[in-house]
């Protein structure tokens, strides 16, 4: 864990020391969908909604280990509006909303799932802060790198309900400017699709609370760096 820094070894606590913000920064965490509506279906029949907020309660603790203030928005069954998430706590540094990938119906019918995995960043040139959103979502997709995780090109695909270009390939950045969670926040805002749950094998992995740990610290460090 990296609120843990004993365990670190000298030169990376000096790099990650040095990455730090000056200042504890105030973060909302997202779990993306609502139990009534709960998104992608997985492999095994699981909601998507459940892996987010498992995720995103990991996060919220890795981001509360690094001295972080943390607003986490678990949505209930009445739900809570897209465009009113961000607005929970208007006065954060960063707007993060965790979610698990599907593939598009045509590929599932083929019987594909198994060829896509990784992780998707999104961010919206439509957020009134889309420097410090692209930034702070290049911080989180090098984290991951950096983790063992790999990104996902299934979303720069140009077919219909995909083509989301690329703003950094390598580190798995998109830009997605209708996404209204993303566009609707004041603060800098990504949207973080954290792996392929339609993928057996791949949702296996993102149940294991090794692989989750995983996720919310890498996660955590990349949102924490960019904000100064």
């Amino acid at each position: 864990m990296i609120g843990r820094c004993r365990h670190l070894p000298s030169c990376a606590l000096l790099m990650l020391c040095c990455a730090l913000p000056a200042r504890a920064a105030h973060i909302l965490v997202d779990v993306g969908h609502t139990p009534g509506q709960p998104g992608a279906r997985a492999a095994s029949g699981r909601a998507e909604y459940l892996y987010n907020r498992d995720l995103a309660a990991a996060l919220a603790r890795a981001l509360a280990a690094l001295g972080d203030r943390v607003t986490r928005i678990v949505p209930g069954n009445d739900g809570i509006a897209l465009a009113a998430r961000p607005a929970v706590a208007p006065d954060a540094d960063l707007f993060v909303s965790i979610h698990h990938d599907s593939i598009q119906p045509r590929y599932i019918d083929a019987g594909r799932q198994g060829e896509f995995a990784g992780y998707s960043v999104f961010v919206s040139m439509r957020n009134p802060q889309p420097v410090r959103s692209l930034r702070c979502a290049q911080a989180i997709g090098e984290a991951l790198r950096e983790a063992g995780e790999h990104p996902s090109a299934y979303h720069a695909e140009p077919i219909a309900g995909e083509n989301r270009p690329f703003l950094d390939r390598r580190r798995g950045v998109h830009r997605y400017d209708g996404l209204v969670v993303l566009h609707s926040a004041r603060m800098p805002a990504v949207l973080v699709e954290a792996g392929v749950i339609v993928n057996p094998a791949e949702e296996a992995r993102l149940a294991q609370p090794k692989t989750i740990r995983g996720l919310a610290t890498a996660i955590a460090r990349g949102a924490h760096a960019c904000l100064d």
